[in-house]
């Protein structure tokens, strides 16, 4: 179910609109426009060498495909010598795919330079790895990148029913039921290759438990919800990515990890990746929950939420889940205070009353001219200048002055910081 040419391409319509990179280079023939070399990053399934294919079929030049699993720099060598080979005898173009180019060491990267640089080939290379730390310097600064994004649900149903009606798929032999289809999407999380295996799985169940018949007007065979949770060995979670389930069981996630319970928050954040929820939505709840629910009772659980959350990004999922774990861990066990925003909210809420005056003179900027004559900054005392760097001085406005926000609890750091800022609060406001 290949497409052969780009406008089988079901998704990344960002990178084929008219005029676009890779548009030219498929309709580039001749080579006149010269050779354009193209790193392809994007998770799996979302159509890296389908675009490299269809790109070398729909110009006509030679196709070389290559894996960084098993090739190796002899084989590169051989390559860009046919290449150079087929230009200077035949004129032809080659384009040289070679997939999972971050497999590549330094010393087998370098060895692309030369037909890359002279034009003997025209690079794709495809990688579900940042370029930035997979790829050397000068490849890509020779080579245009271009982000894949994960196929959409409308794109996936597209690739589904194509294969279901097209003679090279499953030739409209079965019959697929709209449950089952929304279930195949939902399974294959933006991933066109999965769901495509699942299809395919699920429709030679359902061929294998029909009764053979052989009659012109016999049924064919229908694929059901419960064929396809046969077929992938894999419990079909009632999880639907915008409807109340969703809700549901991102709420029990968050006030699992609130309430500390371990074993909860990983049954619900396995059930969110089962279900193929984006994981990028997951570390954006787990960074929350750090902020709201953590805060300074332990500072660093933030930190390690950031760092779950650009792991997520930079190495994609499955392993993805690994980083997500050792967060959600960190912060269900971890000592738990929402001092820190409930005191922002309860200054929001005065804001919002109109409790706010003007700043105190002392405070206001008295850089520019005039200011001065006005008293600004006039009794300003530098905190830097006292033994204890902290003096006693009013930095609320007239209205507010005495008003407490921040009431940081017993639990974990925040103890530490509860002792200190009380100490601070004393000599700052001369109690």
């Amino acid at each position: 179910m290949r497409p052969t040419s780009l406008d089988e391409v079901a998704g990344q319509k960002h990178l084929l609109t008219p005029g676009s990179p890779l548009v030219s280079l498929a309709s580039d023939v001749s080579g006149e426009q010269g050779s354009v070399s193209v790193i392809l990053w994007g998770p799996p399934g979302t159509g890296k060498t389908t675009l490299a294919q269809a790109i070398a079929h729909s110009s006509g030049r030679n196709f070389v495909e290559l894996s960084a699993v098993n090739a190796g720099v002899a084989d590169v060598r051989k390559a860009m010598e046919q290449a150079l080979s087929n230009r200077d005898l035949y004129g032809l173009t080659t384009v040289l795919f070679l997939d999972e180019i971050h497999r590549f060491s330094k010393a087998q990267q370098d060895a692309l330079l030369p037909g890359v640089e002279n034009g003997w080939v025209i690079l794709i290379a495809a990688t579900t790895e940042n370029p930035s730390f997979s790829v050397i310097s000068p490849l890509l600064s020779r080579s245009l990148l271009l982000t894949l994004e994960q196929l959409s649900d409308d794109d996936l149903g597209i690739v589904i029913d194509r294969a279901v009606l097209d003679q090279r798929g499953l030739a409209d032999k079965i019959t697929l039921s709209p449950e089952a289809r929304t279930t195949l999407i939902r399974l294959a999380s933006g991933d066109a290759r999965r769901a495509l295996t699942a299809l395919e799985a699920a429709a030679l169940s359902a061929t294998a438990t029909t009764a053979p018949d052989s009659g012109a007007s016999a049924p064919k065979p229908v694929v059901t919800e419960e064929t396809v949770a046969l077929a992938v060995d894999r419990a079909l979670l009632r999880y639907d990515r915008q409807g109340d389930e969703h809700y549901d069981v991102i709420s029990a996630f968050i006030k699992s990890v609130r309430g500390s319970d371990v074993d909860a928050a990983l049954h619900y954040l396995a059930r969110m990746i089962e279900a193929g929820e984006d994981p990028r939505f997951i570390a954006r709840r787990v960074i929350v929950s750090a902020a709201e629910d953590i805060g300074m009772a332990d500072p660093q659980a933030l930190l390690i939420a950031m760092a779950a959350a650009d792991a997520v990004q930079l190495i994609g999922m499955p392993e993805g889940r690994i980083p997500l774990a050792e967060a959600v861990v960190y912060l269900a066990t971890a000592p738990k205070s929402n001092a820190s925003y409930m005191a922002l909210d309860a200054a929001i809420a005065d804001v919002r009353a109109g409790n706010f005056g003007r700043v105190p003179k002392h405070l206001r900027d008295a850089h520019y001219q005039g200011a001065k004559r006005l008293g600004h900054g006039k009794g300003y005392i530098y905190a830097h200048d006292s033994d204890l760097g902290v003096v006693e001085q009013q930095y609320l406005p007239d209205e507010l002055a005495g008003t407490v926000y921040y009431r940081p609890t017993e639990h974990g750091n925040e103890r530490d910081v509860s002792a200190r800022w009380s100490k601070l609060r004393r000599i700052i406001r001369g109690r």
